[in-house]
């Protein structure tokens, strides 16, 4: 687990370390983790001894202190240290891939695929009434979903997790959306469905959280560039924006060259 701030510090090349308290080795060198800020990848996996921890393990890691490091680790008794190294891979193939238009013959590779799954699920067919669903219900909470579908929340998750390996969907700071290339396979052998279309601008940054997102929405802010249109006084007055939500924005808004309205 690698929380928000900490991979978009990885993304920034500020942070190339991790300490972990396992029984055995997660992860292995080469390992690529698809993240909110897109591929991070494990440089190297090595058992440490707890006292070998460095005031420069703690910087690279994130640590407020060598001591505080330590800490955190020795909470976990009878289990190993790990250093792990981490980098930025680059952004998630996904994106790409959801930009792609298919023709005929690669939707009708999809449909097959797509009928396997419904072949598969012990849930029954499952994947023509969820990608129905996610383009009518774009931005709903995923509970919200599942149980319009009678279904139990993390179980359809996983399965939405395949549609999207395949470029058909999205995830969005809240909810989903049917990305280009499943608007294509959707509307495949019939007119095209009428949609809202789709917001201009940069989208707000998923490691914000939930509530900050609510808050930002129910204010019309759906975009960065919408955000520097603001203070940092302005957004943590909105509920649910807090000061790390506000600070997590600015880091968004600074690796693409902008910057909140000065107060």
């Amino acid at each position: 687990m690698i929380r928000p701030h900490e991979l978009a510090a990885i993304r920034r090349g500020e942070l190339d370390l991790a300490f972990r308290a396992w029984d055995r080795p997660r992860v292995r060198v080469g390992t690529r983790m698809r993240t909110a800020v897109g591929l991070v990848e494990v440089t190297e996996v090595e058992r440490v001894a707890l006292s070998a921890l460095r005031a420069q393990d703690a910087r690279r890691a994130g640590a407020a202190s060598v001591q505080a490091l330590r800490e955190v680790l020795s909470g976990r008794p009878g289990r190993a240290v790990y250093r792990v190294g981490l980098r930025w891979a680059g952004p998630d193939p996904r994106e790409q891939l959801r930009e792609q238009i298919p023709d005929a013959a690669e939707i009708a590779r999809i449909r097959a695929w797509l009928d396997r799954l419904d072949a598969a699920s012990p849930h029954g067919p499952w994947t023509r009434a969820t990608l129905a669903l996610i383009d009518r219900s774009p931005g709903v909470r995923a509970p919200e979903l599942a149980a319009e579908l009678g279904r139990e929340t993390l179980s359809w998750k996983a399965d939405v997790r395949k549609l999207k390996e395949k470029g058909l969907t999205e995830s969005l700071a809240i909810g989903y959306r049917l990305s280009p290339r499943g608007e294509a396979v959707v509307d495949a052998g019939g007119p095209p469905r009428e949609r809202a279309p789709r917001p201009s601008g940069t989208a707000l940054p998923r490691t914000i959280g939930a509530p900050a997102t609510r808050g930002l929405l129910a204010e019309g802010i759906t975009t960065l560039e919408q955000v520097a249109e603001r203070t940092p006084e302005e957004l943590r007055a909105l509920h649910g924006v807090g000061p790390i939500a506000v600070e997590r924005l600015g880091e968004a808004l600074a690796e693409r060259g902008m910057a909140f309205r000065p107060g």
